[in-house]
């Protein structure tokens, strides 16, 4: 996690260099999606039309359970028993993989990263990087134990015996399903962004083409899709352009031409309506989903993103996921921030994070969690209970000491030396007892290191380098 998060972070800070030109393209693409966002009914609707125009239908579903109803009834009706899909977020915030195989369907994902997460029967941690926590042994022990291959060590042997599967399965399936980057209103096209070619063959091979979006991804025109295919590729992976960008338009016309003999668009809104009626909560609707954000928050580098619970992990799931499943089941999301600003700073559409998480925050306190009825007595304490009881009074006990330290300076500077001795004793040496050498390593892992020398000490000799005045 800490070796990708620092190379995307390293790439950001190339990327936002750009100085003038960068800061021009984020100021449009916010004029944009506030503009979609101000008359979005307008566009969703030119956008429907045209894609019916062109041969394509359209469905309008209210949440998720709608939408898997239209796409299992289609796969029924069809006599679907393979599906391939791409990696798309929307279709696991509606759980569309278990509504196909309760329906009898087969849906395959043929995203390498997705496809090594399906395997392991995992959800993605990351936006864009779905599995970012794990290494290239893990891939190839899961390899071992679920396709029978024998333990492969190199990144090429692996991708090779996904590209063989993926294969058969793309020339097989009945339906091929995607996600939207961007539903152009104009036109009525829709646009995808890879680098693995997966998406073509997506697109391409299967009689049946659907396409799930929510209705913030819809933009006005096609001249406007320019200055999103500068910004999300930058933002997500440092490239100028993705390897693979496909606009694509209805049905195709002709026996020879490739492309679906149906089309079908899933314009669904699943919580999306109540946050554009919040004004605190509404920007974050401008999201392009490039996970910039994920990389520099300090949170998410340090814990991953299935800690969060659901579909989006970091700062944008700690504002998304309570909004869309309820303050009530994820009420801890909005405070598991630092509210450094890091995300504000790098979003490229620049969403204001850690305030909508202090907006949220204040909901959360005037508006308690449902109560929960306790267990039922066993005659002992619950481990997991009595664990958190402890972890609870033990967390309020350390705030209540930094609350202490930090209003007094005299208590402040003996804290601090005492951390920097604490710090010496623990960062090194031969002789050091098992719980030093494993203190060292959590506080190496979990709180950065503190400088040798305090900076009130080096200002004053700094400014009279002849003065050696004692810390008081």
């Amino acid at each position: 996690m800490s070796k990708a998060t620092e190379k995307f972070i390293a790439i950001q800070t190339g990327v936002s260099a750009g100085g003038e030109e960068w800061q021009r393209l984020r100021k449009r693409a916010v004029m944009i999606k506030s503009h979609t966002l101000d008359n979005l009914d307008h566009y969703l609707e030119q956008f429907a039309s045209n894609v019916e125009h062109s041969g394509g239908r359209v469905c309008w579903a209210h949440d998720a359970e709608e939408a898997n109803r239209y796409i299992c009834d289609l796969a029924r009706t069809r006599g679907v028993r393979l599906a391939v899909k791409s990696k798309s977020m929307m279709s696991e915030e509606i759980d569309l993989n278990h509504a196909l195989a309760m329906a009898g369907v087969e849906a395959v994902e043929t995203d390498f990263g997705e496809f090594i997460a399906q395997l392991a029967g995992e959800r993605p941690s990351h936006i864009n990087m779905p599995i970012v926590h794990k290494s290239r042994a893990d891939v190839a022990d899961l390899f071992a134990a679920k396709l029978n291959v024998g333990r492969l060590e190199e990144i090429k042997d692996l991708a090779s015996v996904a590209r063989r599967l993926l294969r058969a399965r793309f020339a097989a399936a009945e339906m091929g399903i995607t996600g939207v980057n961007f539903a152009i209103a104009e036109t009525g096209t829709i646009v995808l962004v890879e680098n693995e070619g997966n998406i073509r063959f997506t697109t391409a091979l299967p009689p049946v083409q659907v396409a799930v979006m929510g209705i913030e991804k819809v933009i006005p025109r096609l001249a406007d899709l320019e200055v999103f295919l500068k910004l999300l590729p930058r933002s997500a992976s440092g490239q100028k352009i993705t390897a693979g960008v496909s606009l694509l338009t209805g049905i195709k016309r002709a026996p020879h031409e490739e492309g679906p003999r149906e089309f079908h668009v899933i314009i669904l809104d699943n919580g999306r309506t109540g946050i554009l009626a919040d004004p605190q909560l509404r920007e974050s609707l401008h999201c392009i989903r490039c996970g910039a954000c994920l990389n520099v928050c300090p949170v998410y580098r340090k814990i991953g993103g299935h800690a969060y619970g659901w579909v989006y992990p970091g700062p944008i799931g700690a504002v998304l996921t309570p909004i869309l499943i309820g303050r009530e089941k994820s009420a801890d999301l909005p405070f598991a921030s630092s509210l450094c600003g890091a995300c504000r700073d790098v979003c490229p559409v620049k969403i204001n994070l850690p305030e909508m998480l202090l907006h949220l925050r204040t909901q959360i306190k005037e508006r308690p969690a449902a109560k929960v009825d306790p267990p039922a007595r066993t005659g002992s304490h619950s481990p997991r209970t009595f664990g958190q009881l402890l972890a609870n009074r033990a967390e309020r006990a350390a705030f209540k000491l930094w609350a202490a330290v930090m209003k007094d300076a005299r208590r402040y500077r003996r804290a601090a030396r005492l951390a920097r001795l604490a710090q010496l004793t623990l960062g090194g040496g031969k002789r050091r007892g098992v719980f030093s050498i494993l203190l060292s390593r959590w506080t190496t892992s979990h709180i950065p290191p503190l400088a040798p020398q305090p900076f009130s000490s080096w200002w004053r000799e700094l400014s009279d380098p002849d003065e050696r005045r004692p810390e008081r």
